[in-house]
């Protein structure tokens, strides 16, 4: 299982933190695409943005051979461009390799 840390900055404070994570989680699963191999998404809200934990299968050698991370970004970027909701609460998710040092992975 590969997991990957992102995160969404908020654009301005949300009222209600309380059903932004499931909210979030909800977008991506919409958005995920079988070559993604999201297994599982979670993560917690923060003062000004949202932490997230995606948990990736490893690739089985029937798809591109995409890292983690990198489908990680791809999935951020496809929700962030086609959900309203995520548009209007967060920033852009930044691009392929700029994540870090904030992005970390983790193998098992």
């Amino acid at each position: 299982m590969d997991v990957v840390y992102t995160f969404l900055t908020r654009r301005a404070p949300v009222a209600d933190q309380t059903a932004e994570v499931s909210e979030a989680v909800d977008v991506l699963w919409a958005h995920a695409e079988p070559d993604d191999r999201l297994e599982h998404a979670g993560g917690r809200a923060e003062a000004d943005r949202l932490d997230l934990l995606l948990f990736f299968l490893p690739a089985d050698g029937t798809e591109p051979d995409h890292s983690a991370e990198q489908r990680a970004v791809a999935l951020m970027r496809r929700a962030h461009r086609a959900s309203p909701l995520l548009r209007g609460r967060y920033l852009t998710p930044p691009e392929p390799g700029t994540q870090q040092p904030d992005t970390h992975r983790a193998s098992s």
